[in-house]
């Protein structure tokens, strides 16, 4: 009896998981635009402070419109998250993502669903840039 038990338990608890990855990939993504620096070649981002929802697919633009190269960088944020890709250019990125680097005139879309509430800093990680004010937050409720 508790063999028939537990097996329907655990079919039941492999379905549940099959059907909340499908949801969370069909789901059309919110989007939220962000750019790395400005055309004058301020060392911040637009827009610096997020607010975001667990559980809710986001396909992140960014851009860089300013003259010099810039990373995204979120690591903590990016293991909160169920990354489905990267897409930049005609490459499609997958897996574990923690940074970006985005040339001048570089757009790449990130598309993730954050999946642990808390508080999380998004920086630039070239010498300098987080210290001049390329620093950002993001808050997942």
């Amino acid at each position: 009896m508790w063999k028939y038990l537990r097996l329907s338990l655990i079919l039941f608890l492999s379905s549940s998981l099959i059907w909340t990855s499908t949801a969370l990939a069909s789901q059309a993504p919110t989007e939220v635009k962000v750019s790395l620096g400005n055309t004058a070649g301020e060392l911040k981002f637009f827009p610096n402070y997020l607010e975001l929802e667990t559980g809710k697919p986001y396909k992140l633009l960014l851009d860089n419109p300013s003259p010099t190269k810039h990373y995204f960088t979120a690591k903590d944020f990016a293991d909160a998250s169920w990354t489905r890709k990267v897409q930049a250019g005609k490459v499609e990125v997958k897996g574990a993502i923690h940074e970006l680097e985005l040339k001048p005139t570089a757009e790449a879309e990130w598309v993730l669903t954050p999946m642990k509430p808390g508080k999380y800093e998004f920086h630039c990680s070239i010498a300098g840039h987080a210290e001049a004010g390329m620093v950002g937050e993001i808050i997942l409720q």
